[in-house]
Parts: C-alpha cells; structure tokens; sequence
C-alpha cells in the first residue's frame, strides 16, 4: 500500500485564517456582555469545540453558565456573517491541498467546528469537492483532544488511523490526531506547541509538499 492512505486535515488555523476571524467574533460577543476576554483564554480556546469554549468563555468573563446557549446562538449567528465572505487561506495550505487531490489521494477535513458552520466555509472558501468526507465538532460524542473526530474520519474512508497523515495546528487537535494513532504534522499558527516525539512540525504549509508526506511513514 501507497503511504498515506489519506491526508486529514484540520481547518481553523490549519487550511485557512480563521482563527482570526473567531477572534473578532469571540471579541465581539464579549463587548456584547460589556467584558473583554483575555488572551490566555483566547489562546486556550484554540482548537476545542463549541461547548468547552462556551465554558471558558463565560468562566473568564465571569458569566453563569445558564446563559451559554445564548452565547453560542450569538457567536455562531455572527460568525456566519463575517465567514460568508470566506476566510483567507492559511500559507501554501491550498497549494499543498490542490497537490495532493491531484495526487489521487483521498482527503477528510475533520474540525471542532459545527456542520452548519463548516459548510459556509466549504461554499466560500475550501470547496467541498476537495474532500471525500469530513468530519465536525457537533458529529462526535469526544471532540478534540480526544481521538475518535480522527478515528472517525479514517473509518468513514475505510482505512488504519496509522496509514493516515493528520495535518493539525494547535495542541489540542495535535494530540487528538495522535491518540488516535495518525502521523502527525504539525504547523503552529496561534499558539505554540509542544510536539511529542513522532510529530513533525513545520513553520509553515509553504514547507510542505508529497515528499514530505509520504516520508512521514517511513
């Protein structure tokens, strides 16, 4: 077998920019309740899925929880907003995408973004014809850091976690891939990241290209 049997990939500050543009929206709904988030909490959020966000969200701003459905109806409605205009790809991520579609490799887009989220960057930015299957924060029981988004990616194409590259930016998507047995490159984009011995990181997308890949599994 032709290693990998799929590339994986992360979207929110791997494929494209957007963890900015959460920042604006996260900013936004903060000034909404009159508070402003701090940054280590930002920079914590990065990676994790909607309803752990929400909870630190409203622990930094000191908000009850009883009110984290609203702020989730909040978010989610203006960040459909400001992603109808698309997200700017994050460098040589579309690059390194197109070559590896034309390579005949099979894709999975697997995010702790919700569905309904994710399809408005799949029409304006990603194309969902770059992907065979993806999978989204709101389709999982565990999201990331646990395992089962990349378990579940790798089953809905038919093939071993192990064969797979993974391609992830933050810590939290870093160990999900991992635990779940996928090689990992890593690209570091908000925060930093303290890679485990196996990963491969990167500085940038521009670095990466099929050889790289197909090494991992050497």
């Amino acid at each position: 077998m032709t290693f990998p049997a799929a590339v994986l990939f992360d979207m929110d500050g791997t494929l494209t920019d957007s963890e900015k543009v959460w920042s604006i929206a996260l900013d936004q709904l903060a000034a909404h309740h009159g508070k402003t988030l701090s940054t280590p909490t930002r920079e914590a959020m990065v990676g994790t899925n909607m309803s752990v966000s929400m909870e630190m969200f409203h622990d930094d701003l000191g908000l009850p929880h009883d009110g984290m459905r609203a702020s989730v109806v909040w978010l989610e409605t203006r960040m459909a907003e400001l992603l109808k205009a698309g997200a700017p790809w994050q460098p040589g991520a579309q690059e390194l995408l197109r070559e590896v579609r034309a390579a005949g490799y099979r894709t999975a887009l697997v995010t702790a973004t919700a569905r309904e989220l994710t399809e408005v960057l799949l029409d304006n930015t990603l194309g969902r014809e770059n992907f065979d299957v993806s999978v989204c924060g709101d389709e999982v029981v565990n999201s990331k850091p646990d395992p089962e988004p990349y378990a579940k990616a790798a089953a809905l194409l038919g093939v071993d976690p192990a064969d797979c590259v993974a391609i992830e930016d933050s810590p939290t998507g870093m160990a999900s891939a991992y635990a779940a047995g996928c090689r990992v490159l890593a690209v570091p984009s908000e925060v930093a990241l303290d890679a485990p011995a196996g990963v491969v990181v990167i500085g940038s997308l521009m670095d990466a290209d099929l050889e790289l890949l197909r090494g991992l599994g050497a």
